[in-house]
């Protein structure tokens, strides 16, 4: 620890920039150019990064293959508690990253999916009381999991049928599972869990009820 400490004020600064970035946004991209420099900084500096999160709570994880650099919180705070449509959504997400990447055959990089695309896995689920997304729904799902730089709008209405959208590999780092087919077929599980959960509910669909899907 005693290094950060010693560095210039130009190195002070950048450590600043870059630790509150992943506080503030959990992961940091190498292809994302707001977070570029960050990337490249910590993983040059990651004894020191690593000192400073240790004494947090935090794990650094770095990919350098999918060019991530992510936080886990070791003792399960700190976290996002994310309710039912925005755990789903993020699922869907994750799973439509994996086939892109299968089609394409590497898994390094982002893909970009249509807003069109999204829908149309929702709507697969048949959910009885929200069959559809809305256009609150998509507005709040691109600003939640935009802020923590899982994705990117790259059209101003996410709102169309065309609007791309960008989806980074930190989706992947969000849960972490070594096989890509296991976590494949665990995402389409869990998507299928979360379609008879809301089928069995009598009640109707709460938004704001908080799930268990969490990012850190």
């Amino acid at each position: 620890m005693e290094d950060i400490f010693t560095e210039s004020n130009q190195q002070k600064e950048k450590f600043r920039t870059a630790a509150n970035k992943l506080l503030n946004s959990c992961f940091l991209l190498k292809k994302k150019e707001d977070t570029r420099k960050d990337y490249f900084f910590v993983k040059e500096n990651r004894d020191q990064f690593i000192s400073y999160f240790d004494l947090l709570g935090y794990d650094i994880l770095i990919n350098e293959d999918q060019g991530v650099i992510g936080l886990a919180n070791r003792n399960q705070t700190g976290r996002l508690d994310l309710k039912k449509y925005e755990s789903i959504l993020l699922l869907i997400l994750r799973l439509l990253y994996i086939e892109k990447r299968k089609e394409i055959s590497a898994f390094s990089e982002e893909v970009t999916v249509l807003m069109e695309e999204v829908r149309d896995k929702y709507a697969l689920l048949k959910l009885k009381n929200k069959p559809n997304m809305d256009k609150g729904m998509e507005q709040r799902m691109v600003s939640l999991f935009r802020r923590y730089n899982l994705i990117q709008n790259l059209d101003s209405d996410v709102t169309k049928a065309d609007a791309r959208i960008v989806i980074y590999p930190s989706v992947i780092m969000a849960v972490p599972v070594e096989n890509i087919n296991a976590y494949y077929e665990m995402t389409k599980l869990k998507l299928e869990e979360y379609t008879k959960d809301k089928r069995r509910e009598d009640d109707g669909w709460d938004d704001e009820t908080p799930d268990q899907g969490t990012v850190d």
